[in-house]
């Protein structure tokens, strides 16, 4: 649930730990051990794996910790909360409705949900692209101690409501803001287009015909991640807390989907590779505006970013959510590359040595 890729979420949390948490530093063999290295042993992440998917080969590269009380390993292909990638899922489906003739990208949300936006303007595309305007509900979080955020979990209408109460950022289609907004009310129309709940929807469309088996959108209560998984760790009072299991209703439509990294290594290649897709929705889906992405040259189209690396382009969203950050997606040549952290940090260094971690990944 993060704003593009280096937003405030509701996982966001002001405490860094210093690097002495982590675990010691591997020897740096490769370019992606070296770059996961100094996430744990100089931004004092727990732990970090990434894999890489290159045609039939499969690559997994890990340092730090899966447990920093028992001191296991970062599982090869555990379970994690995946924040925002959730809104590629999303917009995936938005778009298929959009093939199918249901949706159509430029018609207004009121069109499809009367009377729940009170700017009828705002277009289905402005949602899928954050160029809406619409306040970001996150930011009305109360982040100071997660603990509070545990069992809360949350209704669509109840997070856009939270939105309306201030005012909209700018005119529709005249700017750029991430907002988890959005992508809650794409959530809540997806719904009422297929008239099915949207974690049957992302079921239905995506994870059963792509056979992925450990993916899904949980309901209100289910608050377990499934084993095995590394700890999600939120930083609380200058202490680790185990922060994995959560009601992570909170996040919804924009930030709640459960994964893996070999599962979302098989998504972003099907999606990128026009199994999802008819190729005039792909189109659109690539189409981008000038967005914040932590990096110069970066752009966002409908639920899907484009991130320059030092090799050509890489196509695909971070997530951010208490516990877990990760970056999934598809470089040059088709090289799909997910890396997870066990923690949701904030510093502007840690984005950059993530991006870097990717970079290395898919380049190299």
């Amino acid at each position: 649930m993060r704003k593009s890729v280096r937003a405030v979420t509701a996982g966001t949390l002001a405490v860094l730990l210093a690097a002495t948490t982590a675990a010691p530093a591997f020897a740096a063999t490769t370019p992606v051990q070296a770059s996961l290295d100094v996430l744990t042993a100089q931004d004092g992440v727990p732990g970090a794996a990434a894999v890489v998917q290159d045609g039939s080969r499969t690559r997994v590269t890990r340092s730090g910790t899966g447990d920093v009380t028992t001191g296991k390993p970062f599982p090869r292909n555990g379970s994690f909360r995946a924040g925002s990638v959730t809104k590629t899922f999303v917009a995936t489906i938005v778009l298929q409705l959009v093939g199918e003739g249901r949706v159509k990208l430029d018609a207004p949300v009121e069109r499809y949900l009367p009377g729940l936006l009170p700017d009828r303007r705002i277009t289905v595309r402005q949602l899928l692209q954050h160029t809406s305007g619409l306040y970001n509900y996150t930011e009305d979080l109360d982040l100071s101690d997660p603990e509070v955020l545990r069992h809360r979990g949350a209704e669509p209408a109840e997070l856009v409501a939270m939105a309306l109460k201030h005012p909209a950022l700018f005119p529709p289609g005249t700017s750029w803001s991430y907002s988890n907004t959005n992508y809650i009310v794409a959530g809540m129309l997806a719904e009422r287009v297929t008239g099915h709940p949207l974690d049957a929807s992302i079921a239905h469309r995506i994870t059963r015909p792509l056979g992925l088996h450990d993916t899904y959108l949980p309901r209100r209560g289910d608050e377990k991640l499934p084993a095995p998984h590394a700890v999600g760790y939120a930083p609380i009072g200058g202490k680790l807390v185990d922060f994995s299991d959560f009601d992570a209703t909170i996040a919804g439509a924009a930030g709640g989907l459960i994964s893996t990294p070999a599962d979302l290594d098989r998504f972003y290649g099907a999606l990128l590779g026009g199994r999802l897709l008819r190729p005039a929705e792909l189109a659109e889906m690539r189409r981008t505006v000038p967005a914040d992405l932590g990096v110069p040259g970066a752009g966002y189209g409908l639920g899907l970013g484009s991130i320059p690396v030092s090799c050509g382009e890489f196509w695909g969203h971070q997530g951010g959510i208490i516990g877990f950050t990760n970056l999934a997606g598809v470089g040059p040549a088709g090289r799909r590359v997910t890396v997870v952290l066990n923690e949701n940090p904030t510093p502007a260094a840690t984005n950059q040595h993530l991006l870097a971690a990717v970079d290395a990944a898919v380049c190299s």
